[in-house]
């Protein structure tokens, strides 16, 4: 599968230079400028207003949640091995990465790591502070209620991969020779960065706290996330906290990059192609099943989950703006079309296939992950579709 995929790839780069998705983005952006008979003036003045949407708000989610990931990573995870699965997508949503929680958590666990994978996944896709608030940004959502919503449309979804995983481990793996496990006894050494930020979070939800500027500040998504990573760096050794914050600077300037890409995108897009006139007359539903292959598309082309969210987001801010559909659920049908597919080029498949099934072909690899997440893909846009039916939001 492997070198089908390699070949595949050459052949492309034969005919289209083999670029990142945002140099793409940028050539494609100018090219629709131009073509749309744009003065340089005028183009370059759009393009630049719509590369500056949103990017600070960004800035202030990604940095402390990529902090708070490096600080994360520089614990020893000790938790009990039969609680690992359950804490996977806690981990995955904490850390703002599937890749990072499943490293951390799969040496506790001997089996059932199929699970714990799909668990990682749908948990950094539906949970705060992950998808939900990066896709939200974008839309400028800021609704109290999406923060519940997406936690009610990720039991289904959580459930369905682990059901999965459990059937597809019994049946279709092989049981090759378990391995010892190291003791690990429960610590709250890093579960308890997640309870502040639950917390935090929480009362930002039941309470009003525009009373007092600093609590005010503190319960909002961004001065939660910053408060939790400051303290989470007070786990790290002196010495090591430096390092963390670099880390997250790194991973944070590479998807502003792709973020302001998205944007002027967006901007340029929606001066030339009449959105409004094309899904203003559209259902709800239709805008949401469209928002859904949107982003499943940009989850198939490019593979990472977290730049998928960078690029799909802006793109989708006129859509929904130009269609009668609740921003909520606009949110969520993002967040589930990128959960289409785990695929050879995500990094994740390759993490996952070389711990879980070495022994497997790439083939059958592709076949159960790409499987298991599409699965949850349509379970939780079936619910979203039955939700927006009836009228719930």
């Amino acid at each position: 599968m492997t070198d089908y995929v390699e070949q595949k790839q050459s052949r492309i780069s034969d005919v289209f230079p083999d670029m990142p998705l945002v140099v793409w983005m940028m050539i494609i952006t100018v090219l629709i400028g131009i073509t749309s008979g744009m003065g340089s003036k005028e183009l370059v003045s759009v393009y630049n207003s719509g590369w500056g949407h949103a990017i600070g708000e960004f800035a202030l989610i990604l940095l402390p949640s990529f902090v708070l990931a490096a600080a994360l990573e520089k614990q020893r995870i000790e938790m009990s091995p039969q609680v690992s699965v359950g804490l996977a997508p806690l981990a995955g949503a904490g850390m703002v990465c599937p890749d990072t929680a499943y490293a951390a958590i799969s040496p506790m666990v001997r089996k059932h790591k199929l699970p714990l994978a799909f668990g990682a996944y749908s948990g950094f896709k539906l949970l705060f502070p992950a998808g939900p608030l990066l896709v939200a940004t974008s839309l400028g959502v800021g609704d109290a209620k999406l923060l519940g919503f997406c936690l009610l449309m990720f039991i289904p979804v959580w459930v369905a991969g682990l059901l999965y995983g459990y059937i597809v481990e019994s049946r279709y793996l092989a049981s090759g020779k378990l391995t010892d496990l190291n003791t690990f006894k429960m610590s709250l050494n890093v579960l308890w960065p997640f309870l502040l930020l639950a917390t935090l979070l929480t009362l930002g939800v039941v309470a009003d706290m525009s009373f007092n500027v600093w609590l005010d500040f503190a319960t909002n998504p961004k001065g939660a996330l910053f408060i939790t990573a400051v303290s989470a760096l007070s786990m790290v050794v002196r010495d090591s906290r430096r390092s963390c914050i670099d880390s997250g600077l790194r991973r944070t300037g590479s998807l502003l990059l792709i973020i302001g890409a998205a944007s002027a995108f967006s901007a340029i897009l929606t001066s030339v192609v009449p959105i409004n006139d094309m899904f203003s007359t559209q259902s709800g539903l239709f805008t949401l099943i469209s928002l859904f292959v949107l982003t499943a598309i940009f989850k198939l082309l490019q593979g990472s989950s977290m730049s998928t969210f960078a690029a799909a987001g802006p793109v989708a801010v006129p859509i929904v703006a130009a269609a009668e559909v609740s921003p909520v659920l606009a949110v969520v049908a993002i967040c589930l079309g990128s959960f289409v597919a785990i695929l050879p080029n995500d990094s994740y498949y390759w993490l996952v296939k070389q711990d879980t099934m070495a022994a497997e072909s790439d083939f059958k690899a592709t076949a159960i992950l790409a499987g298991g997440s599409t699965i949850q893909a349509v379970v939780g846009m079936s619910v979203l579709i039955l939700v927006a039916t009836l009228g719930i939001f």
